[in-house]
């Protein structure tokens, strides 16, 4: 594994061009340089002067001034005056978007473990110390000791039993064995502090060989186990060139101001971010932990204030991982640090991975029928919206407005004007169809939008497989690409009838499905003895003469010329045949059209004709299937059912 390497990222040397974010340990001295000083107070503004609170949560003394440069007490005001530090009330003037950066730290009276290396599986403290979660736990929240060192101490009298290091003993045991071993080297503590002086005490390259030894020697498959997942976690530790204490914070950062706001509202209220509450509560248990401390309170009330630190540690890092979630006045669960970067709606995935797209809108789709390949139905309403600034250009080119708020006025009236404009601008401009969840290329792809009525995106029957879609309430979102790049783009490569291949298979995946393979088969069906068998027809038209004027069956076998020879087919398939190209065989037509024989006649259309024509004979397939579908009749109508005469005198 290679060595991670600490970037020093200064406010004067940040990048604005970020290609990786790389997570590490922050030792006590990090979290210290990154501090403009120590947040004492849990106050955050005077509600009566509205002023951050000196040494408070937005204290100007450590995270910079409020307007751009101006100190707090308006003594130095202006740009001549930059870099200067207040002599009355402490600021410097300078920009106050450092109050977006500028961070503060609280010195925490004793050390606290931090929530992500206790609780999460595997426990990282736990491991490296070879001790159970729950009996970690049980030592940072002050109810077990754990042996920092047994000395001459056995649980029992034979002295067959010994106390080991990183044995974790209740109230009582810890009692017992202090009355008899105090003085021969027996020492057991609790809490933060002695997790992070075993933590310290930690040798990694020795203990890192010990355990390869012993991984060797050990015969039973839990041992092993147990004993690779601290190799692990030891091994990261050495290569990455962290200290293990570190998990163990004595130093808790604060976030600047600007990312934990306090927002004034009407009526004199503030709405305030709950990272705000969480440091309070920690700042307010360190400080009355600082002075019962001082006022040397017996051991069990600073062993409580101590918990109780390292539960307001724990919300703020994580509210409600391991207790009940610390709750605001509305009985809300306050949101914590990893709260705000984890999930669909955290910082990565919501903010970094995606943004909110301007020229886009959202619709329930329903099937198209009429529609070519490469067209989707546009409801009127979401077009004037979508093509809005367009549509402006478009009104003040043409001379119908003279100025912007004119054209608007236009587009909200919906004069005949912004319909004909609009109509102009749509026709020849590309949209995009994107359906959640976009799984590979083809669940995003180009169409030329045709105008509609209503307010539900109208799709083409063949690209439903393509986008997985279906018409029981599925929506799609419609992308407007605006440059000229992109629009070449969406017409030359991603038009939905240039897209007609499985790019896993290359296989089609626009072929006919449901309807139109039961119209397809319908049509291609044979019978023995209807009207007009086994006569002879030189082309499709004479057939269809014949069918409109009732002298031959549909399903009827006859007789035709092909390529200088005499086939025998069906009326049913030589109307198929009159839509395909010329180069299709006829044994791949003359057959009873299953799915999977249309599946072969498209590949072969596409294999031997390019996409152009493959796209519009899949259009002219649909059209086929679904006009023979209807006339087959399957479909159960309510003329149908038959209605007993006794149901009246029932009802």
């Amino acid at each position: 594994m290679s060595k991670l390497v600490p970037i020093a990222v200064t406010e004067d040397n940040r990048p604005t061009d970020i290609k990786q974010i790389q997570f590490r340990l922050a030792s006590p001295e990090k979290i210290l340089s990154w501090s403009h000083g120590e947040v004492k107070k849990p106050e955050t503004i005077n509600y009566r002067t509205l002023k951050p609170e000196r040494d408070g949560l937005f204290c100007a003394k450590i995270f910079g001034p409020v307007r751009d440069y101006e100190c707090l007490c308006g003594k130095y005001k202006k740009m001549r005056y930059k870099g200067v530090v207040c002599e009355k009330c402490g600021v410097e003037v300078t920009s106050s978007k450092v109050r977006r950066n500028r961070m503060g730290h609280i010195d925490l009276v004793t050390p606290v473990a931090h929530i992500w290396y206790v609780s999460s599986l595997p426990s990282r403290i736990g491991t490296l110390l070879g001790v159970k979660m729950k009996d970690l736990e049980r030592v940072l929240y002050y109810e077990a000791y754990i042996v920092k060192s047994g000395g001459e101490a056995h649980y029992d009298g034979a002295q067959t039993s010994p106390v080991l290091k990183y044995d974790v003993l209740n109230e009582e045991q810890y009692r017992t064995l202090v009355q008899r071993y105090g003085d021969t080297g027996f020492v057991a503590e609790m809490g933060g502090q002695a997790a992070r002086d075993l933590l310290d005490e930690l040798d990694l390259v020795d203990l890192f060989s010990a355990l390869k030894e012993d991984v060797q020697k050990t015969n039973s498959e839990a041992k092993r186990k147990t004993i690779i997942k601290r190799l692990k976690v030891i091994e990261s530790f050495l290569n990455s060139g962290n200290n293990p204490a570190w998990m163990m914070l004595t130093a808790l950062p604060v976030l600047p101001p600007e990312l934990r706001p306090l927002v004034s509202l009407d009526g004199g209220k503030f709405a305030v971010s709950d990272v705000n509450d969480l440091y309070r509560r920690v700042i307010n248990r360190n400080q009355r932990l600082k002075r019962l401390i001082e006022l040397e309170a017996p051991e069990i009330i600073v062993r409580n204030e101590k918990r109780m630190l390292q539960e307001a540690v724990d919300a703020l890092f994580d509210n409600g991982r391991r207790a009940n979630a610390v709750k605001g006045a509305n009985k809300r669960p306050l949101k914590s640090l990893s709260e705000i970067i984890k999930g669909k709606q955290g910082r990565f995935r919501q903010n970094l991975l995606g943004k909110r797209v301007d020229f886009s809108g959202r619709s329930v789709i329903v099937v198209g029928p009429s529609l070519r390949m490469d067209q989707c139905g546009l409801p009127k309403l979401m077009a004037l919206e979508l093509f809005k600034p367009h549509l402006i250009a478009k009104l003040e080119d043409k001379g119908y407005a003279t100025t912007v708020k004119a054209a608007k006025k236009m587009i909200d009236e919906k004069t005949n004007e912004v319909w004909e404009c609009l109509a102009e601008i749509v026709d020849g401009y590309p949209i995009m169809l994107n359906r959640a969840p976009t799984l590979h290329k083809l669940s995003i792809q180009a169409f030329h939008p045709k105008l509609i009525d209503g307010k539900a995106i109208q799709l083409h029957p063949l690209v439903c497989a393509a986008f997985n879609a279906d018409f029981d309430g599925d929506q799609m979102a419609v992308h407007v690409p605006l440059g000229a790049e992109a629009i070449a783009e969406c017409k030359v490569l991603m038009l939905s009838s240039m897209n007609i291949l499985l790019p896993a298979s290359g296989k089609a995946i626009a072929t006919p499905s449901q309807d139109m393979v039961l119209g397809l088969y319908y049509l291609s069906l044979g019978k023995n003895e209807v009207k007009g068998s086994n006569k002879l027809f030189s082309n499709v038209d004479e057939i269809m003469i014949a069918i409109e004027h009732n002298a031959l069956d549909l399903h009827a076998k006859v007789r035709t010329r092909v390529d200088g020879r005499m086939i025998h087919t069906t009326a049913g398939r030589m109307i198929l045949k009159s839509i395909l190209p010329d180069f299709v065989p006829v044994e791949l037509w003359n057959v009873m059209m299953k799915k999977k024989n249309i599946s072969i006649l498209v590949d072969y259309v596409n294999k031997h004709g390019g996409i152009s024509i493959t796209a519009e004979f899949l259009d002219n397939l649909k059209d086929l299937g679904f006009k023979y579908a209807t006339k087959s009749g399957v479909s159960i109508s309510i003329t149908d059912i038959i209605i007993p005469k006794e149901k009246e005198a029932l009802i």
